[in-house]
């Protein structure tokens, strides 16, 4: 019985690492869908090419940064057939790998999150650079502190709040550190050329293909119950309150959005994925109608952050990466600190002061992170594409080849 749950929970959380692994096809569709034809190629190939880099940084170096544990031994080791001084360091049936696999795809989430903020004007070894220190350095550290008790981080939120920092499946740990770092990224690139009048006035850009858009969404919105259900990280950890909440949540923050987005489709599509970002901290926690409201606060919340990001502040953020991941994954943590209370409805556990503090330590951890890590990189390197090349798209000036060929054979 023994081997068999074991085996049960190698196969639960693989399956959650797989369904993750596919919400980058839907991080890649929702920019294709987003930017302009010139740069889908672009959109494409980073978001693999990342993943790859973040795979070797995080195998390497971050998951080691995270829970001290590195993978320098022989297979039979690693699998947990074989035994080091008598004792097995690791689980059976190689558990341990596909929760480094599952706990990958949450860290390789970070560049794709940023990706969609940077798309049209950076260059692609650089953020190829960046991804590795994010990935094997910046990300790990918090997310060690937060999952893995790292300095003693937990322990002196309890001690301080009378209960630890909540974020069963990422809105802050994932989510709003990915959004603040990806802020760092758009101001440090600047905006792109041709977004804004002389006056100010703001150009509109709209989406290239709606369908893909949407595609991009349905896509993360499927895999993202493998994220928040399966973060459980075993079977007798499942429960059905975490796939319901985030359900709340998702539609919560589609019908708010398709309000206070009036109709637009771009706006309704993220409005899902606001909902689910926000989510993530207190899906076990909150009762469904206490998801459903958060869910609703955050579609709201990305609206309006994304059009004061564009009219008002001048922040060229593409996609609108900062207001969906790092706004609503502030609210995420914060509210699983109301909606997670026992007078709430919720479950109980939680303390809103350890959630304001362990929310703020997250963003501003992250907005460091990223002003730091693309301010020296600008500096020495180079971060933008030239003006010739930015015109032309990236397609063209980083791949060689545009997302329609045949278009440009007909043209020429």
């Amino acid at each position: 019985m023994e081997a068999f749950q074991t085996a049960s929970d190698v196969f639960f959380v693989l399956m959650g690492a797989i369904m993750v692994l596919a919400m980058h096809a839907g991080f890649a569709f929702l920019e294709v869908g987003t930017v302009r034809k010139k740069n889908q190629v672009n959109a494409l190939v980073k978001i693999i090419v990342d993943f790859a880099v973040s795979t070797i940084a995080y195998f390497f170096v971050g998951y080691s940064v995270a829970y001290g544990v590195d993978f320098f031994a022989n297979a039979n080791v690693l699998s947990g057939s074989a035994m080091i001084d008598g004792l097995h360091p690791f689980s059976s049936s190689g558990y341990d790998l596909v929760k480094f696999f599952f706990l990958l795809t949450f860290a390789a989430a970070i560049p794709a999150i940023i990706s969609g903020g940077i798309a049209e004007r950076a260059r692609f070894y650089p953020q190829l650079f960046a991804t590795a220190i994010l990935v094997g350095l910046c990300y790990p550290l918090f997310e060690g502190l937060v999952w893995n008790n790292n300095f003693g981080f937990q322990d002196l939120i309890t001690a301080t709040f009378g209960a630890p920092f909540h974020d069963f499946a990422g809105s802050i740990v994932v989510h709003a550190v990915g959004g603040w770092i990806a802020l760092g990224a758009i101001i440090c690139l600047g905006v792109r050329r041709g977004r804004y009048r002389k006056s100010g006035e703001l150009i509109g850009i709209p989406p290239s293909n709606i369908p893909f858009l949407a595609l991009g969404s349905w896509v993360l919105c499927v895999g993202w119950f493998g994220f928040n259900v399966m973060s459980a990280q075993s079977v007798n950890g499942i429960t059905g309150l975490v796939a319901v909440n985030s359900l709340m949540a998702m539609v919560g923050g589609i019908l708010t959005a398709l309000v206070a987005g009036r109709n637009d489709p771009g706006f309704v599509h993220n409005g899902a994925l606001a909902g689910l970002v926000a989510v993530c901290a207190g899906s076990d926690v909150m009762h469904p109608i206490g998801a459903l409201v958060t869910g609703g606060l955050a579609g709201f919340l990305f609206v309006w952050g994304f059009n004061q990001c564009q009219a008002k502040w001048k922040i060229d953020d593409v996609l609108g990466v900062w207001p969906l991941h790092g706004m609503c994954g502030l609210l995420g943590g914060i509210a699983c600190g109301v909606f997670g209370l026992e007078a709430l409805g919720g479950m109980g556990g939680v303390s809103f002061g350890a959630q304001i503090v362990g929310s703020l330590c997250g963003i501003v951890f992250a907005a460091v992170s990223g002003f730091v890590v693309y301010g020296v990189l600008k500096k020495t390197i180079g971060i933008r594409l030239s003006e010739e090349d930015e015109f032309a798209g990236a397609d063209v000036s980083l791949h060689n080849i545009s997302a329609y060929p045949e278009d440009d054979l007909r043209a020429s």
